[in-house]
């Protein structure tokens, strides 16, 4: 067990998938994977293992921003032995041609994050993915008809932003803006281990086109099952 895992050794697998809503965690258990059980609880911050065509496979909640993520997938890669680690979330898109609904496989994570100054300093870190885990996703999203963008995405520490840094994030080639990635990426580069942010946009910050929280909850069923398809591989 770990301070924020309350699970015991051999309960989860080394693949796992990580939304920030534990209720996904929980929505995806239910409807994909087979015999799921549950691991842990601690904080409502929900874990299950189950298989997906016949591959043990384990969905664990990790809460909204960096820090709340850096918990959970520390955890899972310093304790449990997690090799592959996908990120499926959402978020807002700033491109005119990516829109809602649309999935964003995000091939680098800029960020405005403390998280990366204090390990870098003046240093200037690239967070990138799995190049391997990329480019499944990519084909398999081509083999069943999804439409999904390879670009860059933001990794934000605040989610109301006054000053609108979207606005340069867009200048530099960035499509969408969310909470996590980049901290996912750099933790798998320090622990070697392979990571992908698979990203629905929820919403349009440019035209403010936007999805109900329900929606977010309960359906993006495409990226769940892009994601679970891509891992099993």
């Amino acid at each position: 067990m770990s301070t924020h895992i309350n699970a015991p050794e051999g309960a989860i697998a080394d693949t796992v998938l990580l939304p920030g809503d534990p209720l996904r965690a929980k929505f995806i258990a239910e409807n994909f994977l087979e015999n799921a059980v549950c691991y842990n609880e601690v904080r409502g911050m929900f874990g299950f293992t189950g298989t997906y065509k016949g591959k043990k496979i384990s969905v664990q909640g990790t809460g909204m921003g960096q820090p709340s993520l850096s918990i959970y997938v520390q955890e899972l890669f310093q304790f449990y032995n997690v090799q592959k680690a996908v990120r499926i979330g959402t978020c807002g898109s700033i491109r005119e041609d990516v829109h809602v609904r649309d999935i964003i496989l995000a091939n680098g994570a800029c960020t405005d994050s403390a998280l990366q100054s204090q390990r870098f300093g003046l240093m200037h870190y690239s967070p990138v993915p799995d190049f391997e885990l990329l480019d499944k996703a990519y084909h398999k999203a081509k083999e069943l008809e999804l439409k999904a963008v390879v670009a860059p995405c933001a990794s934000s520490d605040r989610f109301y932003d006054e000053n609108s840094n979207w606005k340069l994030w867009k200048k530099y080639g960035v499509a969408g803006v969310e909470m996590e990635a980049a901290e996912l990426y750099t933790l798998a580069a320090q622990f070697n281990r392979k990571a992908l942010a698979i990203l629905t946009v929820s919403d349009h910050i440019i035209t403010g086109e936007a999805t109900s929280s329900e929606e977010r909850q309960k359906t993006f069923t495409n990226m769940m099952k892009l994601a679970l398809e891509t891992v099993i591989l």
